[in-house]
């Protein structure tokens, strides 16, 4: 058994470990973070069972796309400008990653262009940090209102970064504040938007992730290794 089988096993096995708690999600999908990853890697974690597969960077994901399996589902994770748009629009089936009014329009507009509905996430910085991007909690709602009449953007749901930590229950707050504002989201009946997805949880914290109602988990140096830059 390879590094990478074996890394996929294990997480699968927490992840199931995970999902007896009363918040968990009965399916969550193992996403697998192709940054700096080469494509040979990538189809074998594949082989091993891997169907998604999320990039940080369009640039990475263009010169990538056809070297790896067909079949597999393409997100991007990462920070999205606007003049990228256009290059990914017919590539990837999930964008965790609107962050601003600007980019949802260019989003509607290229993904009218390509005559698609772009499923997208709401990135949201619940943990409020400069270094990070996404809409502020409070101001969610508002956000969603606004973009949910854009006819070429499905809203999905909602994804969150983690702070960093070395003890990963620091971060089950914050965890448990994207599902709450989830929820309240959900419950305003809003049209055109679905909250099917939580995407949250990487290497470090995935469990606390989906104990805490995750569907998406991120996960990348636990299936590959440490990345090297």
């Amino acid at each position: 058994m390879s590094q990478i089988e074996k890394a996929i096993q294990d997480i699968k096995k927490n992840i199931q470990e995970a999902q007896k708690s009363s918040f968990a999600a009965k399916d969550v999908l193992l996403l697998a973070v192709t940054k700096t990853v080469d494509p040979v890697r990538i189809n074998e974690a594949v082989a091993c069972g891997i169907t998604a597969v999320g990039e940080n960077r369009v640039q990475e994901l263009e010169k990538k796309f056809d070297q790896v399996e067909k079949g597999v589902s393409w997100h991007l994770i990462g920070h999205l400008q606007t003049n990228k748009v256009k290059y990914i629009v017919d590539k990837v089936a999930l964008i965790h990653s609107l962050d601003s009014i600007s980019l949802a329009k260019e989003i509607n507009k290229r993904s009218g262009q390509a005559g698609r509905r772009m499923p997208v996430l709401v990135q949201v910085n619940v943990a409020d940090e400069d270094t990070k991007f996404g809409i502020a909690p409070k101001e969610t709602m508002d956000f969603i209102k606004e973009v949910s009449v854009m006819p070429n953007i499905h809203i999905q749901g909602l994804m969150t970064i983690g702070p960093f930590v070395s003890e990963p229950e620091e971060v089950r707050p914050i965890f448990r504040c994207l599902r709450e504002l989830r929820d309240e989201v959900s419950s305003q009946g809003l049209s055109g938007v679905d909250m099917n997805y939580l995407s949250m949880g990487m290497t470090n914290d995935y469990q606390v992730a989906v104990e805490e109602g995750a569907n998406i988990i991120r996960v990348g140096s636990a299936i590959f290794g440490q990345r090297s830059v």
